[in-house]
């Protein structure tokens, strides 16, 4: 829709890619750790933490919620049930390798994932659950489905429910360089820039002009921040390989 990460050698780039995003702001900047699907960890625990759940099967209480919305297809709470079971689901060993690689089977799910998330989106929930959200996110990414478009639309519900949160405006910022939208990538670059310390600014800004001039370029650029440390700055951005971890509220 948006714009498309397909590419030869882009799958281990953007792997890559992402842990230097994200030691951005784990080093970089203050308070940006989220709470939620994310866990109060920040970023990266929605999908390392529980990752491959092990043995354990919520199967039972997919066929749960899906007969429950099946009864109540208009019940927001029901969808929101549903979804909550297939993400955790979706960390099962038959979904997701030792290694964190979706598997062709945990792409199935991944695909039910977000025909559930379209049909609760359908519903207009008032206020739509961030932390399902934000496990949804990886749904959509290069790992997942690879459907950017749709990763955008979560992360524009993810920023208006944390409009303080640097960290997710930069991701929008990129998804949306990549899409060629350079007036949402603008606008979420200049509430990015605007929500970090005011000595790491010029250097935010920088790197993220240099995305968007190379919004697919797979080359990245280190620098070193007098107040927060050496970061990178992508051309490119993912979340990490994985499965969310579908922790129920």
């Amino acid at each position: 829709m948006l714009f498309d990460l397909r590419g030869r050698g882009r799958r281990r780039t953007v792997q890559v890619i992402y842990i230097t995003l994200a030691i951005i702001f784990l080093l970089g900047f203050v308070g940006l750790g989220v709470g939620g699907g994310f866990g109060s960890g920040g970023i990266f625990s929605a999908f390392t933490e529980n990752k491959g759940s092990g043995g354990a099967s919520f199967s039972s209480e997919v066929r749960k919620y899906k007969k429950l919305t099946q009864q109540q297809p208009t019940s927001v709470s029901a969808w929101e049930g549903l979804l909550n079971a297939q993400l955790h689901e979706a960390g099962g060993e038959a979904y997701v390798t030792r290694s964190g690689a979706v598997t062709e089977k945990g792409k199935e799910l991944y695909a039910q994932i977000a025909q559930s998330w379209r049909r609760y989106l359908a519903l207009n929930p008032t206020n739509p659950s961030t932390r399902i959200s934000k496990e949804v996110l990886q749904v959509f990414t290069e790992e997942g489905l690879n459907d950017p478009a749709a990763a955008v639309q979560v992360l524009q519900i993810i920023v208006g429910a944390e409009p303080n949160s640097a960290h997710y405006y930069s991701f929008l910022a990129a998804y949306a360089y990549k899409a060629h939208n350079t007036r949402v990538g603008d606008l979420a670059a200049q509430k990015a820039v605007g929500l970090v310390p005011s000595v790491d600014r010029p250097r935010l800004k920088s790197q993220l002009a240099a995305l968007k001039k190379n919004p697919t370029g797979t080359e990245t650029t280190t620098t070193t921040a007098p107040a927060s440390g050496t970061y990178t700055v992508p051309g490119t951005v993912s979340t990490p390989a994985g499965s969310p971890s579908g922790k129920k509220k």
